[in-house]
């Protein structure tokens, strides 16, 4: 294995995943809404969205779109529409309390819903596009993205934790109705404005 590229994988890995983004900013909101328990199955799901992708890349996932571009429309419609959804549970979500306004459980993103908005997540792709085509090895192509899976699973794991617990700093001072709303608004315009441009053009 090139450790030159393994090293770049690493450096790579560790500057995508801790800067600002769609899953951190997510669960920043999740964290600060619910706290750092009912948001690892967010944290969990972006670690297993994302080494699909990364595998599914690594695998030609690319090279499909391109023979079948009515796929790649289609997971880009209903993905966006999901975004959509994720912005507004978020917007209106009163998660510090047992209850929404209209008196249902109020719950943070799923797991499986984690894994599935990794499908829409323009930094996501950028990301796994970068570690296959730059940073993976020729001479030993599926060693290396092995290895890149599990650096994946670590470097996910801390970065999307580090927001978490970090929301979960700010969950005391959001206690106030008024500062949980903006607060919340303030995340859902973030997210959509994180994604929806880019995938317009997509």
């Amino acid at each position: 294995m090139n450790y030159t590229l393994l090293a770049g994988f690493i450096s790579f890995s560790l500057v995508s995943g801790f800067t600002p983004g769609p899953n951190n900013l997510i669960a920043l909101a999740t964290g600060a809404n619910f706290g750092y328990r009912r948001t690892l199955p967010h944290v969990l799901g972006v670690v297993l969205g994302f080494n699909i992708l990364f595998f599914s890349i690594g695998a030609g996932l690319g090279s499909l779109f391109k023979a079948f571009p009515l796929a790649h429309e289609i997971l880009k419609w209903g993905s966006l529409a999901y975004l959509m959804y994720l912005a507004w549970k978020i917007a209106t979500s009163t998660g510090i309390g047992p209850a929404d306004k209209n008196g249902e459980d109020a719950k943070p993103i799923s797991f499986f819903g984690s894994v599935a908005f990794q499908w829409i997540n323009v930094k996501a792709w950028v990301a796994a596009i970068t570690l296959v085509t730059a940073f993976t090895d020729p001479d030993a192509y599926w060693t290396s993205l092995a290895a890149g899976g599990t650096i994946n699973i670590v470097i996910a794991f801390s970065s999307v934790s580090t927001w978490a617990i970090f929301g979960t700093l700010l969950k005391r001072f959001l206690e106030h109705p008024v500062r949980l709303r903006v607060f919340n608004l303030t995340m859902a315009a973030l997210l959509v404005i994180s994604v929806v441009p880019s995938v317009l053009k997509a």
